[in-house]
């Protein structure tokens, strides 16, 4: 889907399910992460996430823009347009629009290296996520030197 497909589509959902026109853009923000779109208050345009339409497919797609266009249209008219307000809840429930999109998968992060500290008088471990200077710190319990161990 571009640009000209993706104007037209907000359009047409705009005057079927709302009754009114949508007079700004809509386009696709490869910068959003972890929103399937957004209103933006100063332009008035509304942003919507690639990832989502790749992902879930056009039904999920026109849920998201039935959410901003709830967003844009009570904003205009000077409603209560945040999540928070009755007016925006309830104009959801009206025009069959989910409050939350569906969560795109994470990629899980890689565990970060744990180092080992291993006190050559008492034994007592150490685990760290980040590496310290052995010539500086002592063992918390005997005051012992730390050796770092590799195993």
């Amino acid at each position: 889907m571009d640009q000209k497909q993706l104007q037209a589509l907000v359009e047409q959902i705009s005057i079927s399910t709302f009754g009114k026109p949508f007079r700004h853009t809509a386009s696709f923000n490869p910068r959003l992460r972890t929103v399937g779109g957004r209103y933006v208050l100063q332009t008035h345009n509304i942003e919507l996430n690639k990832k989502h339409y790749d992902r879930f497919g056009e039904e999920e797609l026109i849920a998201i823009i039935k959410h901003e266009l709830c967003h844009y249209h009570l904003h205009l008219e000077g409603k209560g347009y945040r999540h928070r307000d009755r007016d925006f809840r309830e104009l959801l429930k009206k025009v069959g629009a989910p409050r939350y999109c569906r969560p795109l998968e994470q990629k899980t992060k890689t565990p970060k290296a744990v180092h080992t500290y291993i006190c050559t008088s008492c034994g007592l471990a150490y685990k760290r996520k980040k590496r310290m200077n052995t010539d500086r710190y002592v063992c918390g319990r005997c005051r012992g030197r730390l050796k770092l161990s590799f195993s």
